[in-house]
This record gives structure tokens, C-alpha cells and sequence, in this order.
């Protein structure tokens, strides 16, 4: 029964789905086989006609012989080599080459075996005929074969596939179509290319249609039923790109973008690098552009600490870091299992940089002191805190622990060990701050500040250098809306907003990290650098956008929920104070504020008096007393609020 079940109907049913590359052998066969075929014509032809094709009566050996060139010239310019389904202009070169020389041999030999016998071993013209019948035979099943499995055998069902259209007609763009097209497992269905430049009309590329753009392009991808668009014309600008975005989003068509193919090796590579447009694409934001020299000059070969290594900031400090060749990178957090995968990270980065992972808590002084005195680092980037602002209301003797105390810690001992520079890493919620989290952040800020101005006023020729750099949100952080914006998409929804008219500034984690290390490369201490952050982004058309993103349509798919500001929060944030005024630098997307500053003694006293009452963990008495060291300190949404009164 068992014998009966494998020699079934649907065992033995042939099915090309499931057929593999062939071995060359086969493939060599199946050319010899062309071969004959030609031949057995073209000795047909002329035997109808009344003239020998072989003239010699060594017919055999002349047959033999035909054969065998045939197959060395096989060889030598690897036809079988190719992958038939896969065959391209270069097979058809390797063909031609291949018969070209069996012609130019043969003529060779003729006019040779004339000479030496006195006569032809066979008809010119008759050879010519053969060697033109080959080439069409050898190249026509090659074509047969490509054009059947695209066409009927590839394993992809059209109606599974995103009808997509390429924008641009550059060479970017065909190496773009022809990677998709050839894409395993298939994602796209490419129905057209559109030219913005509206010079190609009525012409074909990949013999698919050209479409010039007279009307707003989703009337375009409607005339020809596509569900996608994929970027790929690298003439585009930043706002030419944003424009046809917003179109599509609009419309509910889905984006996908890619960068240029200049130094791509594949086609595997191309095709993995079309990407569904995500939202750090709409930043309105060209390129930084960094001083790669001064930042080289500061890090190279230096030891390097950064705290909160293991955090979205920290992190990737540290990886940018890394590409300045540092002679040591001491990356300290209390997080171990972020700390974990940030160490197994930057290890699997082929660098001379020795790594140093540390875990402490920058509370703990003594802990601290004994990782200054074992590696001595010559440069600091503290990006540890606490950050949540919720959270930080709820706990103030925490932030005040963390943010305050611990950046205190880490100042007095890079004076106390000779470090050249501290860069704090602070945020905008520090400006006229309406909540715990930011008002630790700016006293935090006073107090580096002001020890930097005792160390110059002390004439200390060798003090560190504090600075301060100042931003908005970051893309992607731990925490941030954008994280929690996709888990509420792809639970299904709702997205949660605090307020319809919230706004806020963005910039992507990479970007806020290379203004970072410009800033300070660029500092001599004292300053405190905000960022140019771009245009506001509100927060209500960024979910709604990242809703289009995903493939969804707001408010009916999934819904968007209003449910009111949290304790601490802002309509807005600021990058300034009422009192402050900003100097430009050298790179236009950097500052320097300029803050009133506070004599240290009165301040140290002050904060030293704020992590005593933190000690004791009474939240009024805490958030009383950081209103009296940063008078603009307005709480909103808050129970502290009755203490403004």
C-alpha cells in the first residue's frame, strides 16, 4: 500500500515550482543538444541544395572534432556557469565570444588543411550559417526559460503583492526595480516609473511605462491601481521628498524610501534596503555636518568615561565615540542587563579602543572615586539621570539623588582628577521648569556652571571645562512617545495624546549625539549649548502619521485618545529662559545660552541643604526648597502647585 501511496498521481506530478538550479552538466547537455540541432539544419539545408557542408571524407573526425571545440570554448568562457532563470546581457556575451571563436578556429583550420591537402575540409559559408544557428539556439532557450519562470513559474501571487511605482528614471531607479523584481520572497509588483522631469512620455523602461507627473501624484497611482510608492530618485531634496510623503500619507498610499546604490554590491543588498519610510524621515532637518578634525583632536587616544553608557543617549555616545579612536572608553551604568548588551555591542566593533565596563550608582561617591582613580579619564560625558517626568513627580528625593547629587559627585571628582572636560548632558524641561524632573536638571546645570567659574576665578590653569548641552525629545528613546506610539499601534490601539495641542521638539538620537560631541569639542567651559531642533512637531500629527505609516487610517482603524496633561507637563517646551539670550557658533545648529550665573559658595551651600531635606524623603519640603534655588520654577498639572502661592 505504502509502494502504491509514493508512485501516486500527486507524488510523481511534476511541479517547476519546486525545480532547483540545474547542474552545469545538464546545462552542458542541453547546450550540446543545441548544438546538434544546429548542425543536423544546416547539413540539411545544403544537402537540399546540392552542396556538401563537409567536404573531406574524414567526415566523423571532422564531427567530432566540431563537437569537442565547441565544448572547449564552453569552458573557457564559462557559459554554463550562469544561472538559466537568471540570465543576463553578460550570458549572451560569454555565447557570442564562445561561438565567435569556434568560427574564427575553424576558418583557421580550413585554410590550414587547404594548404596541406589541397583542398577544403568543408563549405565556408555553410560553417558561417552554423555557428549564426547555434548562437540564436544556445541564447533563444536561454530567454525561453528566464521568460517562463518570471512570467508563469516564479513563486509569487500577484494579488499577495504591493502594486508599486518607482519615482525616478535615473540609474538609482532601475537598479532599484531590477532588485525588486528579482526579490525572494517578493514584496512588490513594480506597474511604473514616474519622471519628474516629464521628458520621458510615451517611453518604457524595463518595459514598464514611464509616467510624467501633470497632476499630485495619488491621482497618478490611481490611474494605474498602485498601492505603494518607493523612492528612489537620489536628485530628490530634503523638501521635494517631505512634499510627495505628506501627498501619499494623505492618502493613505504606503512610502518606502532608500538611499543611493553608488556602493551597493548586490541586488540582495539593494532590495534590503528599501524601507518602509519611518517617522525620523520627516524631520525637516538637512544633515549635520560635523568638525570632524576638533573632535578627533579631543578623543583620539584619550580615555574616555561615559555615564548612563547603557541608555538610548549614553549609548549611542559611545558608539560615535568609538569611530574617533579612543585610546580607553569606560562605560558606567547601575543598569546591568542594558549595560550587558551595550558591552557585547561595541566589542563585535573592530577597533584598538580598550572597553571598560563599569557598574556603579552615581550616588555612590566612594564607588565613583575608585573608577577615577583606577582609569583617570580625561574627558567625561555624563548622560546619567533620571528622566521621566511623571515619575520624577511622584519621587523628588530620587531626582534630587540622581539628577542633582549624582551629577555633583561626578563634577567634584573630574575637578579633584584632572579632567580636562565635563559634558553634561541636560534637557529643554530645564528651562523655566513646570515640573520636578527638569528643575533637578537645572540646578544640576547651576552648579557645574558655577564650578566652573570658581575654578577661573581660582586661576586654575589646568580646571576642567564644564559644558552643558540642551535639547528637546529624542526619537526613539527609552520612554519617548514614538516607542509607545508603535506598541499602541501594533496592540491595535488606542494611541494615547495628553492634550490635542501639545507640541514638541524632536531630533533623532544620532543627530542630538553628534551635536554632543561637538559642543564639546567645541567648549572652554562655562557654556551652556542648545540645539536648533527643527520646526515643533505636534504631537496629535505625529500620531496620525505614524498611524499612515503603519498601514492604518486615524480614528477609524485605530483611535487616537485624548487623556489630559500629566502631573508636570507642558503645552510646550523652551529652549530659553525669559531672561536668557543666545551668542551663534561656528556651526549653525549650535548656540550658546547665556544664563545668569551664581556665585558657588551660595549655591553649594543651597544644594548641599537640598539633598540633606532629600535624605529625608518629604516631597514638599524637597520641591519647596528647589523653588527657592531656581525661582522660575512653576509647577503645572501638579499637587506642588500650592506651593507657588
Amino acid at each position: 500500500m505504502s509502494v502504491l501511496k509514493y508512485f501516486s498521481r500527486a507524488n510523481l506530478k511534476f511541479s517547476i515550482h519546486n525545480l532547483s538550479y540545474l547542474p552545469r552538466w545538464i546545462i552542458v547537455l542541453i547546450d550540446v543538444s543545441v548544438l546538434i540541432t544546429a548542425f543536423s539544419l544546416t547539413y540539411l539545408m545544403f544537402n537540399g541544395t546540392g552542396l556538401d557542408y563537409i567536404i573531406t571524407t574524414h567526415v566523423l573526425t571532422f564531427i567530432g572534432l566540431f563537437f569537442g571545440i565547441n565544448i572547449f570554448f564552453f569552458w573557457l568562457f564559462r557559459t554554463y556557469s550562469g544561472i538559466i532563470r537568471h540570465s543576463s546581457y553578460i550570458d549572451a556575451v560569454k555565447i557570442l565570444f564562445s561561438q565567435t571563436s569556434v568560427l574564427v578556429f575553424f576558418l583557421f583550420f580550413n585554410f590550414i588543411f587547404e594548404l596541406l591537402f589541397k583542398e577544403k575540409a568543408f563549405l565556408n559559408t555553410a560553417l558561417f550559417i552554423n555557428i549564426v544557428l547555434s548562437f540564436c539556439g544556445l541564447f533563444l532557450y536561454r530567454v525561453v526559460v528566464k521568460q517562463t519562470f518570471e512570467l508563469y513559474f516564479m513563486e509569487k501571487a500577484d494579488h499577495n503583492l504591493i502594486k508599486a511605482i518607482i519615482y525616478g528614471t535615473d540609474a538609482n531607479a532601475i537598479s532599484v526595480a531590477n532588485a525588486l523584481k528579482f526579490e525572494t520572497p517578493s514584496r512588490f509588483k513594480i506597474v511604473a516609473f514616474v519622471d519628474k522631469n516629464n521628458q520621458n512620455a510615451s517611453k518604457r523602461m524595463l518595459d514598464l511605462p514611464i509616467l510624467v507627473q501633470r497632476k499630485k501624484l495619488p491621482a497618478l497611482m490611481r490611474s494605474v491601481g498602485a498601492e505603494g510608492i518607493v523612492i528612489a530618485d537620489k536628485g530628490l531634496s530634503k523638501e521635494e521628498k517631505l512634499a510627495i510623503i505628506d501627498q501619499c500619507l494623505e492618502f493613505n498610499y504606503k512610502v518606502y524610501t532608500i538611499p543611493s546604490v553608488s556602493d551597493w554590491e548586490n541586488q540582495k543588498e539593494i532590495s534590503q534596503k528599501v524601507k518602509n519610510i519611518q517617522i525620523e524621515d520627516l524631520l525637516e532637518r538637512e544633515p549635520i555636518v560635523l568638525d570632524s578634525k576638533s573632535i578627533s583632536k579631543q578623543l583620539k587616544d584619550k580615555t574616555i568615561m561615559v555615564t548612563g553608557a547603557a541608555g538610548s543617549i549614553g549609548s549611542e555616545i559611545v558608539r560615535q565615540i568609538l569611530s574617533f579612536s579612543p585610546k580607553k572608553v569606560i562605560i558606567l551604568d547601575q543598569a546591568e542587563t542594558p549595560l550587558h548588551h551595550i558591552s557585547l555591542e561595541v566589542e563585535c566593533i573592530k577597533s584598538r579602543t580598550i572597553i571598560h565596563s563599569v557598574i556603579t550608582d552615581i550616588r555612590n561617591k566612594g564607588a565613583l572615586e575608585k573608577v577615577f582613580k583606577q582609569y583617570r579619564p580625561q574627558m567625561v560625558y555624563h548622560a546619567a539621570a533620571y528622566k521621566h517626568v511623571p515619575l520624577m513627580e511622584e519621587n523628588p528625593s530620587q531626582a534630587i539623588l540622581t539628577n542633582v547629587d549624582g551629577t555633583k559627585n561626578l563634577a567634584d571628582l573630574a575637578c579633584q582628577y584632572g579632567v580636562k572636560k565635563f559634558v553634561m548632558i541636560s534637557t529643554d524641561k530645564a528651562v523655566n521648569p513646570s515640573n520636578v524632573m527638569g528643575a533637578s536638571k537645572r540646578i544640576a546645570e547651576k552648579y557645574v556652571q558655577s564650578l566652573h567659574l570658581k575654578c577661573k576665578e581660582n586661576n586654575e590653569l589646568y580646571a576642567t571645562k564644564f559644558i552643558t548641552t540642551r535639547f528637546g525629545n529624542v526619537l526613539g528613546s527609552n520612554g519617548s512617545v514614538v516607542p509607545l506610539f508603535s506598541k499602541q499601534i501594533a496592540d491595535g490601539g488606542p494611541i494615547t495624546i495628553t492634550h490635542p495641542d501639545i507640541i514638541r521638539y524632536f531630533m533623532t538620537i544620532p543627530e542630538a549625539c553628534q551635536l554632543v560631541l561637538e559642543a564639546g569639542s567645541m567648549g572652554n567651559g562655562g557654556e551652556i549649548y542648545i540645539f536648533d531642533m527643527g520646526k515643533p512637531v505636534k504631537i496629535m500629527d505625529l500620531a496620525k502619521k505614524m498611524i499612515k505609516l503603519a498601514g492604518f487610517i486615524p480614528d477609524r482603524d485605530i483611535k487616537i485618545k485624548v487623556v489630559g496633561l500629566r502631573p508636570g507637563e507642558k503645552l510646550y517646551e523652551e529652549l530659553l529662559n525669559d531672561t536668557s539670550k543666545t551668542l551663534p557658533t561656528y556651526h549653525e545648529k549650535i548656540m550658546i545660552a547665556q544664563e545668569l550665573q551664581i556665585e558657588f559658595e551660595d549655591l553649594h551651600a543651597h544644594i548641599e541643604e537640598l539633598i540633606g531635606i532629600a535624605s529625608f524623603f518629604d516631597n514638599d519640603d524637597i520641591v519647596a526648597k528647589m523653588k527657592k534655588i531656581v525661582p522660575e520654577f512653576i509647577s503645572m498639572n501638579s499637587t506642588f502647585t500650592e506651593l507657588d502661592k
